[in-house]
């Protein structure tokens, strides 16, 4: 009899640590390899812009002990990446020179940031964030700053914001767009929270483009188009690609992402599955292939593809939902949104608390919040059901109470 080969898992982030943790919970007792590009165990990625900088020896982010691989007989090889990939042959060739078979393979790639495309981006003291040495290197940088630009109005980039905002810094985030995370949450809910980053201390200038960055070896200011700001530290966060490479030069279907079934594996070889960041999917929250950057996503779907080669297949349908620590401000966002869905603002009785609600044909979609994290669990409750909530439904009450009474309804009947 042959020994099966196994899974290999290419990536060793938040994704592919799911994938190897749900093999061996499910009773998977063939080999498991991870690649992973990196030196470090796997770790959490959220803390890094939300309060890594805040550690002076650096953040405690490793999602289990060293022992954890050891124990569950998982080959985990730091700092090998995988170069190249074989489907016919089924193998992968990892940096370090070794040939791999598998049975299965997953791509756990993730994301690279997308770079600032201006002349002076190479200078000292311009940094992006994505990797645990990218936290310890800006958290340092941090320290001395003084005028700090962040290029970027995403999650990331006003994460930092208020980040350096608390170690002391002025702070200046220029979007391009005209207004702050344009793609994540509605027009109706976004003045409210530029608003917060305002009144906290935060310079926030919209509408305005990075056109190079000056200085006699390391940054001194930013030149915009609308004037020179001063800067002892650029960070940028102005999106990311996803790291298709490899199966793009396998010959398999990448379309801003590897395009993915709703079982999350290869349309093109079944044998190949890709989870996170780099995976392009159907879902039923959506209109289309989607492909979600979220911690939520990485875990969920790797869970799904360690259970299916288990032996457990399902369709991949779990609600998205994401969250965003800036400063005093939590933002969560339940369920996908279109750009032509109908959006009403609902301020709570507390001025701080407030939530937008999304609805497409009159059936509530997606819910943001700031502050509120009892209407976000309470909205998370009733998309994954599929409830439906019309905007007649939410006239004077909210989805907290709305679920509780349908709840008490449901117990009566």
């Amino acid at each position: 009899m042959t020994s099966p080969a196994g899974v290999v898992v290419v990536g060793g982030g938040q994704a592919g640590f799911s994938v190897v943790s749900t093999l061996r919970a499910s009773g998977y007792d063939g080999p498991v390899t991870v690649c992973a590009a990196e030196p470090h165990l796997p770790y959490q990625r959220p803390p890094l812009s939300k309060k890594a900088h805040t550690e002076p020896d650096g953040p405690r982010v490793e999602l289990v002990p060293e022992s954890f691989y050891g124990e569950r007989d998982i080959d985990l090889r730091l700092g090998d990446d995988v170069i190249a990939l074989d489907t016919a042959a089924r193998t992968v060739l990892t940096r370090a020179g070794t040939r791999l078979s598998y049975d299965h393979l997953v791509l756990a790639t993730g994301a690279d940031n997308r770079r600032l495309p201006v002349p002076g981006a190479e200078l000292s003291g311009v940094h992006a964030l994505r990797s645990l040495d990218d936290a310890l290197t800006i958290g340092r940088a941090l320290e001395t700053a003084r005028d700090v630009v962040v290029v970027g109005g995403g999650f990331i980039g006003l994460e930092l914001a208020r980040v350096a905002l608390a170690r002391g810094a002025r702070v200046t985030v220029v979007e391009l767009a005209d207004r702050l995370l344009s793609r994540a949450v509605s027009p109706e809910l976004e003045p409210r929270l530029r608003e917060r980053h305002e009144r906290a201390g935060v310079r926030v200038l919209t509408g305005t483009a990075v056109q190079a960055l000056e200085g006699t070896g390391r940054v001194e200011r930013v030149v915009t188009s609308h004037g020179v700001l001063p800067a002892d530290l650029v960070v940028y966060g102005i999106g990311a690609v996803p790291r298709d490479e490899l199966a793009r030069e396998a010959g398999l279907e990448v379309a801003d992402g590897v395009v993915v079934d709703e079982q999350l594996r290869s349309v093109t070889d079944p044998r190949v599955s890709a989870v996170g960041d780099c995976a392009r999917h159907p879902h039923p929250h959506a209109e289309g292939l989607v492909r979600l950057e979220s911690v939520q996503n990485a875990i969920d779907q790797g869970a799904l593809v360690g259970r299916r080669i288990a032996g457990s297949p399902a369709a991949y349908e779990s609600l998205p939902w994401f969250w965003s620590d800036q400063g005093d401000v939590k933002l969560q966002i339940a369920g996908l949104r279109s750009a032509s869905d109908d959006v009403l603002l609902v301020p709570d009785e507390s001025p701080e608390r407030l939530a937008a609600y999304a609805f497409r044909a009159d059936r509530l979609v997606a819910v943001e919040t700031l502050n509120w994290p009892a209407e976000h669990l309470a909205a998370r409750r009733l998309l994954e059901r599929h409830t439906p909530v019309s905007a007649a439904d939410l006239a004077g009450t909210t989805l907290r109470a709305l679920a509780r009474a349908r709840r008490t309804a449901e117990v009566r009947t």
